[in-house]
This record gives structure tokens, sequence and C-alpha cells, in this order.
């Protein structure tokens, strides 16, 4: 076992990371950038370094920087976190080169599923199901037009190294795919330097629905049951739940067999996400990401296991502790991310915060790195926390998570608060009937 680990990272999910080591008897090293001197996780970590100044790209993406204050602190091994350089496979690449460890998948796993084509072949040629589509890249309009008549519009063309939401444009006509083809290449360009693209069916009403998995590198996988991710406001997720309330027992016993035995076939190390659209009873993959999730904590909370912990298990090698037998679900959990937002825009609302009160209780966990008096700064991500509920069942949980939310207090800036507040009235959420594009919808008829 490893006795100290640098985390990659900043805001709450350096600070899981560091409860993490600190169980496990840890050391913990903190990086951070000039304008995160005084953060909660510098403050909480046994030692910290500060890399570089506030843009990310000169302190938290700066690679060197990363690996010079593994050297200085004597860390054995990184946790990248999620976000910012957890699956850059050349990072990974690197922190091997100068004999360190990477608490995550190979580089070659990386790279595999970080190409979307390439991971949907790998996907299929491994027995997971997926969306009907063009064979690899497509080159031009022309093309483009004639893969879409074979497939039946409406289409959806994506960059194949896209994320986020960037790069993908919905044509419902031949007369819309030309510019939608177009876009989507200049936006890949833009946003990922690759203008290359694909094109899928585009499903109607389909849910968000993500399957956990973990492998310990030598052929030993399981999975942890699903996710339903499908509370997203462009492309980006906004409230999670573990079970899918339209998941039966026999589907997650199904698809997570699929998924278990597709990643020890191939020899995968540490926690991943297959994700898929889901409709009409039949799982359609879509990605692979090769990293720890925002919503993690639902998982941990129906099945009773810390995640993180496994995490440094299999890259110490020591491999998993418990087996597929041994993970049994219990009860119904919510998370609904937290950001610093102000409504209906959701522009960044960055600033002071006079006071902070995490909600307690139960069933009820907070994970946050603010604290009253603290200033967040607006070079990062709006994402200031995730409240996280566990009850008996999906009823419990609602009303459990109502009631945290009204014992949170955040002062002196926006959030995205009253949202939730809003959302647990429709009845559509409480009864579970929704999918990827109802939020949208609610949004555009609620908040104008």
């Amino acid at each position: 076992m490893f006795d100290k680990i640098l985390i990659a990272n900043r805001g709450e999910i350096a600070l899981r990371v560091i409860r993490a080591c600190r169980e496990m008897g840890i050391q913990s090293v903190a990086v951070h950038s000039t304008a995160d001197s005084d953060a909660m996780h510098v403050r909480m970590a046994d030692e910290a370094i500060c890399i570089g100044p506030a843009p990310s790209v000169d302190s938290y993406l700066h690679m060197a920087a990363i690996i010079s204050a593994c050297e200085i602190s004597g860390a054995q091994a990184i946790h990248p976190g999620y976000g910012f350089l957890s699956e850059n496979a050349s990072f990974v690449q690197m922190v091997e080169d100068h004999d360190l460890t990477f608490i995550g998948p190979s580089a070659a796993h990386i790279r595999m599923m970080g190409d979307k084509i390439t991971a949907k072949e790998t996907a299929k040629a491994l027995g997971i199901p997926v969306v009907p589509g063009s064979e690899g890249g497509v080159p031009d309009v022309e093309t483009a037009k004639k893969v879409a008549g074979a497939m039946g519009y409406p289409v959806i063309i994506k960059a194949t190294a896209g994320g986020g939401g960037r790069g993908m444009k919905v044509a419902k006509s031949e007369t819309e795919l030309e510019v939608a083809f177009r876009t989507a290449r200049s936006e890949s360009k833009a946003a990922f330097g690759n203008d290359e693209v694909y094109i899928e069916k585009y499903l109607q009403k389909p849910r968000h629905i993500e399957i956990q998995v973990f492998g310990d590198g030598k052929g030993n996988a399981v999975h942890l049951g699903e996710r339903d991710c499908s509370l997203q406001r462009r492309h980006q997720k906004v409230l999670e739940e573990a079970p899918g309330p339209s998941i039966t027992p026999e589907q997650r016993a199904e698809i997570g067999a699929i998924c278990a035995n597709a990643i020890g076939a191939m020899k995968y190390s540490g926690a991943g996400t297959i994700e898929f659209l889901y409709e009409d009873g039949e799982f359609y993959f879509i990605e692979m990401n090769t990293r720890l999730q925002v919503e993690h904590p639902v998982t941990e909370a129906i099945f009773g296991v810390d995640l993180v912990r496994e995490q440094i298990r299999v890259a110490s090698g020591m491999g998993l502790s418990f087996t597929q037998d041994e993970l049994v679900l219990n009860g119904h959990a919510i998370e609904v991310r937290i950001n610093a937002e102000k409504l209906p825009n959701f522009s960044p609302c960055p600033g002071l915060v006079n006071t902070f009160h995490a909600p307690g209780g139960l069933g009820v966990r907070m994970d946050s790195a603010l604290y009253g008096g603290y200033r967040i700064p607006p070079y990062y991500d709006s994402l200031i926390g995730k409240l996280i509920v566990h009850g008996r069942d999906r009823p419990e949980a609602i009303a459990r998570l109502k009631r945290a939310l009204g014992e949170l207090i955040i002062d002196g800036i926006d959030t995205t608060i009253p949202l939730f507040f809003a959302l647990l009235e429709n009845e559509a959420v409480v009864t579970g009937e929704y999918n990827i594009h109802w939020l949208e919808k609610f949004l555009a008829e609620e908040l104008g």
C-alpha cells in the first residue's frame, strides 16, 4: 500500500480523496493554484504545494508541475479525481515514465475509450449493445447524407473526440443535415482540435442510464448497478439517482453482467462507467468514462462501499475487497449538483460565501469544499457541492432530499438550489417519468 498520495485536483473531489486516504492511514498531498491558496482541500491535506497561477492550463493541467510536486513531496501515486487530467492518456504515460502510479486505468484503455469511434467498435466487439450508426468517421456532407438516408432520420452528428455536449448536433431531415454536419465539425475542431465526426440514430425519448463497473486489471470485474442521469441541461447532468426508476432487477442483472464481463475481458483496472441511452427496454452504448464519476456517491450509498478506497486498493495491487455476490443493493439514493449559478440563465456566480451550513441527519451526505468566508474563484467549474440522500425507497429519498435542501444554507452568492425545490414538486420527477429531453422543456416553460 502507498504511504503518500498526491491528489491532482481541487474542490469537493479533492476533499473526497483526502478523506479516503486518511481512513486508510495514507498521507495526502494537495496541489493548488495561487487562486486556491485558501481552499479547503489545501487546509485538510497533510501537505500542500502550489503548482502555478490561477488559469487551469498553468496549474491543474500543467503535467510537469504535478509530476514535480510528486517528486518534491515523495508521493508514490497520483489520484486524478474527475475532470482536468483524469482521462488524459499522455499524462498517465508521463506518470508511469517517472515510476509513479496512476490511480486509474492504463493509458491504453483511456486512449481506447477516449475516441468515440474506437470505443463503440470495442464495445460492439465485447458484446455490449450499441446505437445504430456510421462505421467510423464520416468525411463529408455527401457521405453523411447517404449514411443518414440509409439509417433514417432523425440522426445525431457527434465529435469522435467529444464530450460534454460539444460537437453534437441533431438533424431531423436532409435539409437540416448539411448545416448540422458543418456546425458539429466546426465545434469539434474548436473544442478538441479534431474535426472528425460520426453519425448515429437519434433516439426520440431515451433515458440516460450508466453502469458502474470496477476491474482489478487481472481479468476480474464487477458491476455496481446503474444510475439514472436523465435530468440534464445542455448535456450536463443536474440530478442523478440509483437505482434507475425504470430499470427492473432482471434488466439490471443482465446489462450489469454484460458490462462486467466486457471489463474483465479488457483486463481493465479501476473504476469506470459504461453509459447508455435506454429506450423501450433496450440499452444502446454511447461512451465509457474511464474515471470516477461526479455522481459516484449514489452508488456508494446503495451498496455501502467506498469507491475511492477501492480505486486505491486496486492501484496498489491489492485487488477488490468484494465479489459480485457480496454486492447487495439497499434502498434508493439521489444526488443533486449545486452550482454557483444565477437562474434563470445559469450564468456563473462566483463570489464571497458569507454563510455555509450543511444539512445533516440520517441518510444525508454533503460533499462540498465551501466554508463561511470562502471566496469562490471565477476560474473553474461552477460546481460547489453535491447533496446526496439515501432512503429505504424512492419516496423516502425524495422526502429526505426536500428536508435536506431546506436545511442547506449558502448565503452570499446565487445557486441552483431553487431549481431542485421546483423539480421535487413536479409530478414527472416524483413519479420518475422523465427522459433526457424533459428538463430542457421544463426549464423553458418554468423559467423562460
